[in-house]
């Protein structure tokens, strides 16, 4: 089909994702052809193109593996779909659930099958009621997030994500959804004082479940690293005081690893890191390397357990999908963790993470940067126009857009934030060369950028 024929049947009738519906009609389409070697993209004009996000943070094992594909293939010819309802269920599946126990921290020893991650933790909340029902606390209906935290997009999972665009017009948060504030380093009065950081935090959050009722609140959400709240890292430890608190608290513990599971911070969960056990944690886009929709929420024993038993007997717990543990998408998750484990995609993702972190904080010596944060395969830089101030550049430049257009050109591809953060997930099969390429692509990005008299002018 031309582009021009695509062009008009995505603006007449394809609603994207998170997008201004009128302007993307005035801008475009881009349409994206082919995936190969791992980190590369071509679009329909042939414009050859890195990929540093692994699409949506989600491509770990990065474009093109052929037994990924295989693996699909195989379960389509043999048992394309089979329901979990009726007690029926198919092997991938179970192999599946069984695999995910076997690799997560604590007792997360169930798993709830989903299409994403936005479903998992739409399953997390309704679960987490069904949980305090069956233990007799049905009073327990208060949950707690971080600001800049991004929890999906669901009815009420957008109410836990805490960015304004998913809340304006969808009337979230609702009245039981509650913040506190992101440690956010680079921003944070506190400077370099790991230890007052968390200390913050904590104190945060006792404060929150004080203000509400202790005898309220369900549960506490929260990411290992905040993704697409600006790729905010949290000191060393934080994650640890904040599970600990929450047990001294008697609030559940969510760790949403949706983006920071499955290598994409070093270990196969950014949990491990800190010896952390949540009581539950949803997954999802490194689980199928992107490669076919999949998530997963994952319960300790002793929810699970609460949940069974608090059950009358032979009564149902009226939760479920029509494609949870979908046969050919965990057949796809089972090939792709044994990527991981097997064909040294976690080892590689780890060992490039000096190469990843150094071209980085090379960065900082640039006019337009004023820090840069990384975990793992997961970094950003944040772009002002006074370093020393700290303050940022006005929204009416439309930078955010400038950058991932020049970016675009130079042939790379980043995560253009709207406030003036750049963010990376590269594959985990990143190699030297692709980490070098990345490097001089993002710097003559920002130097074309910075050469516009506009900018120029903004800048102290």
């Amino acid at each position: 089909m031309s582009a021009e024929s695509l062009l008009a049947l995505d603006r007449n009738h394809l609603i994207h994702p998170v997008a201004a519906w009128r302007g993307h009609e005035q801008r475009g389409v881009t349409v994206l052809e082919t995936g190969h070697d791992g980190v590369w993209l071509r679009d329909n004009t042939g414009h050859e193109l890195l990929d540093a996000f692994a699409g949506l943070w989600c491509v770990n094992v990065g474009y093109g593996r052929d037994s990924v594909v295989e693996a699909a293939a195989a379960q389509m010819r043999k048992l394309p779909y089979a329901t979990g309802y009726f007690s029926f269920g198919s092997e991938p599946a179970i192999r599946l659930a069984a695999k995910l126990a076997e690799l997560a921290p604590g007792t997360l020893n169930h798993s709830y099958l989903t299409l994403g991650g936005s479903e998992a933790v739409d399953a997390a909340i309704r679960l987490i009621v069904q949980y305090y029902n069956a233990t007799g606390r049905p009073q327990k209906k208060h949950f707690i997030a971080v600001e800049r935290g991004y929890h999906g997009s669901s009815s009420v999972g957008s109410g836990l994500t805490a960015l304004p665009a998913f809340h304006r017009g969808f009337d979230v948060p609702l009245p039981n959804q509650h913040y506190i504030p992101s440690t956010y380093p680079y921003r944070n009065p506190l400077g370099g004082d790991d230890a007052a950081i968390i200390a913050e935090s904590v104190a945060a959050l006792r404060a929150k479940v004080a203000e509400i009722g202790a005898d309220q609140v369900a549960a506490f959400f929260c990411e290992p690293v905040q993704g697409s709240g600006g790729v905010v890292v949290p000191p060393k430890g934080w994650l640890k005081a904040m599970r600990e608190a929450c047990r001294e608290l008697d609030i559940l513990f969510v760790a949403d690893e949706v983006i920071t599971g499955f290598g994409r911070t070093g270990p196969m969960f950014a949990c491990e890191a800190e010896g952390v056990a949540p009581d539950l944690m949803t997954l999802a886009k490194g689980l199928t390397s992107g490669y076919v929709p999949m998530g997963a929420l994952m319960m300790s024993d002793a929810v699970y357990a609460a949940i069974a038993d608090g059950t009358p007997a032979g009564v149902t717990v009226g939760h479920g999908a029509t494609y949870s543990g979908h046969p050919v998408a965990a057949a796809v998750a089972l090939e792709v963790i044994r990527l991981y484990e097997e064909e040294g995609i976690l080892a590689n993702g780890q060992a490039m993470e000096p190469v990843f972190a150094a071209g980085l904080q090379a960065m900082l010596d640039h006019p337009l940067v004023g820090d840069v944060r990384h975990r793992g395969l997961l970094g950003a830089i944040e772009l002002v126009s006074d370093k020393a101030a700290k303050r940022a550049f006005d929204p009416a430049l439309g930078l955010a857009d400038r950058l991932f257009r020049t970016g675009y050109r130079n042939g790379l591809i980043f995560r253009s934030f709207g406030d003036h953060i750049l963010g990376f997930a590269p594959a985990l099969c990143f190699g030297p060369d692709h980490f070098e390429q990345l490097f001089a692509r993002l710097k003559r990005t920002l130097d074309e950028v910075l050469d516009a008299a506009d900018v120029r002018r903004a800048l102290a």
